[in-house]
């Protein structure tokens, strides 16, 4: 009877030793499954981390060539949605299956986004690049045009002042006659009382045909004009010049002799005095003459 019982005692005993190193066991094996696959889902999100990153690095960069400011805000707005969705994956636990899965499924999501407006900035810059060579050519163009136009004004500049320098009139065969108070020829300076001018307005078929006026500016030898009254002046080019005799003429193209008087009213000087001449507002001869003992 004791060896009955011992019998039993020692089976149940072998029995309970036995279940405990099969839980020991399984437990274990559980355990080490238990830290692969944590160690499995914090490598998966690192790697989700690491993805969610790149794709903020790629917003980043496609908004630095953009100038369409109504897809750069729709590029920031999913810039910022990546980076809310890094920033709540990284203080997710890695043994939190479910969210990584809808974490990842959500980055799928962004990254289709993403292809969409990637298309769109291609688009975009296919047709800048498109205008870009369109804005080279027109201005090149405009360029080519400007400078024809630029060689086409100074050739008609060229031409306007060659017509006009063939309208001018040109006074020629200049001389003074110093006159005595009898109206006669002297050659003794303390008796002039009257300078006579003859000259010849040339010939010149270019010039408008009309009544002129000729106006003859007579300048002492110390550069001063000699003028009867100060309200005595022309305009030419701008200003007011003061004139010494003004004579109207008829013209037709022709050679046109004139003479002009000066009355000696103030104590002249000795030395080269100058006597200018203007038709139409162009200074058509200057002529220097000498007056002394």
């Amino acid at each position: 009877m004791n060896k009955n019982y011992i019998y039993i005692f020692s089976t149940v005993i072998i029995a309970l030793v036995a279940a405990l190193v099969f839980l020991f066991t399984k437990t274990q094996q559980q355990s080490q499954d238990l830290a692969a696959m944590e160690e499995l889902m914090s490598f998966e999100k690192e790697q989700l981390e690491n993805e969610y990153q790149e794709l903020a690095i790629q917003y980043d960069g496609y908004q630095v060539n953009i100038s369409n400011d109504s897809l750069v805000e729709l590029l920031s707005h999913e810039q910022k949605r990546v980076q809310d969705l890094l920033e709540e994956l990284r203080i997710t636990k890695a043994t939190n299956a479910r969210r990584i899965a809808e974490l990842k499924k959500e980055l799928a999501t962004v990254r289709s986004v993403m292809k969409g407006y990637v298309a769109q900035i291609d688009s975009l810059d296919r047709a800048n690049k498109k205008l870009v060579t369109e804005n080279k050519r027109v201005r090149e163009q405009y360029q080519a045009v400007s400078a024809q136009n630029e060689t086409l004004t100074r050739e008609a500049n060229r031409l306007s002042e060659v017509v006009t320098r063939a309208a001018m009139m040109e006074v020629s065969h200049f001389s003074v006659t110093p006159l005595d108070k009898r109206d006669r020829a002297t050659r003794y300076f303390s008796k002039i009382m009257k300078l006579q001018f003859n000259f010849d307005i040339l010939k010149n078929v270019t010039a408008d045909p009309g009544e002129k006026n000729v106006y003859m500016l007579l300048r002492r030898p110390d550069g001063e004009p000699m003028t009867k009254a100060e309200d005595n002046t022309f305009s030419f080019e701008g200003s007011q010049v003061p004139y010494s005799i003004r004579q109207s003429f008829e013209y037709d193209g022709e050679s046109v002799g004139m003479t002009l008087y000066w009355p000696v009213e103030e104590i002249l000087q000795e030395g080269t005095y100058n006597a200018d001449f203007f038709i139409d507002g162009n200074l058509c001869g200057s002529f220097p003459f000498h007056l002394g003992k």
